[in-house]
């Protein structure tokens, strides 16, 4: 009898050893590991403006929020001795390019290819870039925007 009570005991906490794992496990894999954000880190960011509608309300508000095809802006910092286009594909992986190098012209940003009566405008501190993405050299402190307008007829 003893032996069978220490089988079962051994069994009953090998099931809860196993049980107490299983929500250890299931617990930490919930768990957010991302870093909180360090005050004194001063790394680039990237930030992209959707355009919505008054009309819509609060849940189609987030679901445009949520969705790359209404992302109409993106702006990152200049750095010293990168292009935009570098800068670019370093924020959106996915942006859609044609051409390479000097001869490069975007065409889509965040997901959102421009529609034929449309372009992506890049712009630097505020003024029309005079140059394309891939000549155009920044410096720290820049501010690279691309906005998605209208060609005008």
């Amino acid at each position: 009898m003893k032996i069978v009570m220490r089988t079962t005991s051994t069994r009953l906490l090998s099931a809860a050893a196993a049980g107490a794992l299983s929500v250890g496990l299931l617990a930490a894999c919930g768990q957010d590991d991302t870093p909180a954000a360090d005050p004194a880190d001063t790394s680039a960011s990237v930030t992209a403006t959707q355009e919505t509608s008054d009309a819509e309300d609060s849940a189609d508000a987030e679901d445009a929020e949520e969705s790359s095809e209404d992302v109409t802006e993106l702006t990152y910092p200049g750095q010293d001795g990168e292009t935009a286009l570098d800068l670019l594909l370093e924020a959106d992986p996915e942006a859609e390019v044609t051409g390479e190098g000097d001869m490069a012209y975007v065409t889509g940003i965040q997901g959102h290819a421009a529609d034929e009566d449309e372009f992506w405008a890049l712009s630097v501190d505020g003024e029309m870039a005079q140059v394309g993405a891939g000549s155009l050299e920044t410096e720290d402190g820049q501010e690279i925007q691309w906005k998605l307008e209208e060609i005008e007829e």
